[in-house]
């Protein structure tokens, strides 16, 4: 398999200036760059660029893809919205890691896996996955804690992956609404590889998501309260193009405010938590292993009575099932040849089941000399069984 490593990076709060883009083009003279985005594939060579640098000074979300099975999305947003503490406490080795860089906080989610194949798109994966950073501005935690049970995730098929005493590593404290991801969340889940099994287990300890019927008019009385020069300082963010930013202030501070106090589950170690996943896949694919065996076996009784309705209505008249097994050979047509076969198998259960074998076996045998001359015929018959 050639190799092939696809980077693309986008800018939300603030597109790059001629100068960064400048910078940027002189790491890449083939890619696509504009103020907002930056697009490359590699099928030899690498990227000269350092990802996490230019996360760093220029862009807000990048996604990294590469033939050999590595998945990384990295997000920036700024501190006020992510604070590192909250950040760290969802950390795992490599595959979830968090750091401060000026005002902003960036995150690298990371999923490695030889074996893993290759079934994203890679031009329109970052596009399905971007929104978690709105989320995680606004408070919603869920993307932190897929990425950290995908991290832990990856002990099921690689035993290495981590040493013994992570057994008892505690999970961070699991947020309200996994039961039900956004469409966002669930292609995190997937691009991570999140097992299934494993999400659905720690979902169990996820209370549903609190009611936001009446945000609209909630948010409204809530911003009108604001002090006059919070509402300055925000709109002055508009006026000077980082609205994206002013929005996921206001979101977050609103929902700090009128979020509704929820307690705590107990926290699972990681051994739990995979233990419980190990015992819902098995019962799972027990039971779908039950299932498969009652549908096969419906439809053997269903072939077995249609068979036997077949060759009820076969012995009504045998003797023009054998002329039009004749009439079918004649015309020389392979599926003509196929079709006569597959009368004459039923013929011959039919002379099986009412014990009259030996006289099919002449006719049987007649047929074959008449038509020995035709190769294609016997080959099919031969493999029949006739």
């Amino acid at each position: 398999m050639s190799e092939y490593q696809y980077y693309e990076f986008i800018a939300i709060d603030q597109p790059l200036d001629a100068q960064a883009q400048a910078e940027v083009r002189s790491l890449s003279t083939r890619a696509e760059i504009t103020a907002t985005r930056f697009v490359n594939s590699y099928n030899w060579g690498d990227f000269r660029g350092d990802p996490s640098r230019l996360m760093e000074r220029h862009y807000d979300a990048h996604l990294y893809l590469a033939n050999w099975g590595t998945r990384r999305i990295m997000l920036r947003l700024p501190l006020g919205l992510l604070d590192l503490e909250t950040a760290e406490r969802y950390c795992v080795s490599d595959q979830v890691t968090a750091w401060t860089a000026g005002q902003h906080v960036v995150l690298s989610l990371t999923n490695d896996d030889e074996s893993g194949g290759w079934d994203y798109d890679p031009e329109v994966s970052l596009s399905s996955i971007v929104g978690i950073r709105d989320e995680l501005a606004g408070g919603d935690h869920r993307a932190l804690y897929l990425a950290w049970l995908a991290g832990y995730g990856i002990w099921e098929h690689d035993e290495d992956a981590f040493d013994q005493d992570e057994d008892d590593e505690l999970e961070p404290p699991v947020p309200p609404g996994l039961r039900t991801l956004t469409a966002s969340q669930h292609e995190l889940a997937g691009f991570l590889r999140l097992d299934e099994d494993l999400l659905a287990v720690a979902a169990e300890a996820s209370p549903p998501l609190p009611d936001r019927t009446n945000d609209s008019e909630q948010l409204a009385t809530w911003l009108a309260d604001l002090p006059v020069s919070e509402k300055n300082r925000l709109l002055l963010q508009v006026a000077q193009g980082r609205a994206a930013t002013a929005r996921m202030e206001i979101l977050r501070r609103f929902r700090d405010v009128t979020a509704p106090a929820v307690a705590a589950p107990g926290r699972r170690t990681v051994a739990d938590l995979l233990d419980s996943a190990w015992r819902r896949r098995d019962d799972r694919q027990r039971q779908e292993a039950e299932q498969r065996a009652e549908e096969e076996a419906r439809r053997e009784r269903a072939r077995a009575l249609a068979r036997q309705k077949r060759l009820d209505d076969l012995s009504l008249d045998e003797e023009a099932a054998w002329a039009q097994v004749e009439a079918m050979i004649a015309t020389r047509k392979p599926g003509e040849y196929d079709a006569a076969v597959a009368l004459l198998s039923d013929l011959q259960a039919l002379a099986e089941r009412d014990n009259r074998f030996d006289t099919f076996t002449l006719r049987s045998m007649a047929l074959r000399h008449t038509h020995a001359r035709k190769p294609s015929l016997i080959d099919r018959l031969d493999r029949a069984g006739i």
